[in-house]
């Protein structure tokens, strides 16, 4: 009964295959982009919040778990984006997956009720907010250096942003393909 009821808040229901097939994709892009393009954050920061974005729209619940989790996990198997600081990120990864859960959610709640853009920006403030006062409370303790509140900061909201557009894009890209020739706001 509980995967019937989460399907059914699906703002897009797919079949079966069709999830699966999204699903592996989204997971592809979220270990491989930040594994393989780690040293450019803003690049990697987008398509990871695109997918997790996309992830919100297409996918049942049941999916989410790995999408929340792989991108800091290719980021960290890499070691680049933050140099010698890598395994400070370590100290940021329960805060990490559950920023990206927030965004999830909250897009997801959201989207159901507003519009996409709307719905983008309070997921986007609510992970960024998250993340920011972790950063904040790391740094006070002295357990992460500084470059940490840029990067868990301001970086994360306008990476975050930049994903919120390009899910919309994509989104609006399926919804004129599928569903005739409706524009989604």
């Amino acid at each position: 009964m509980l995967q019937k009821t989460q399907s059914l808040n699906l703002p897009v229901i797919l079949s079966a295959s069709p999830s699966v097939l999204v699903f592996i994709g989204l997971s592809i892009l979220s270990f491989s982009i930040p594994f393989s393009l780690s040293h450019l954050q803003w690049l990697v920061g987008t398509i990871v919040n695109a997918c997790l974005f996309l992830a919100a729209v297409f996918l049942p619940g049941k999916f989410i778990l790995p999408l929340i989790i792989l991108p800091s996990l290719g980021v960290l198997s890499r070691g680049i984006i933050f140099g010698p600081l890598t395994m400070s990120l370590v100290y940021f990864l329960p805060f990490i997956w559950l920023a990206n859960l927030v965004l999830l959610l909250i897009f997801k709640r959201f989207f159901l009720h507003l519009n996409y853009f709307f719905s983008v920006f309070i997921a986007v403030i609510a992970k960024f907010l998250f993340l920011f006062v972790i950063a904040s409370i790391y740094f006070e303790f002295a357990f992460v250096p500084k470059i940490f509140l840029q990067s868990m900061g301001i970086n994360q909201f306008l990476t975050a942003l930049a994903g919120g557009l390009i899910s919309w894009i994509i989104f609006n890209f399926y919804a004129k393909s599928h569903l005739g020739n409706k524009r989604i706001t």
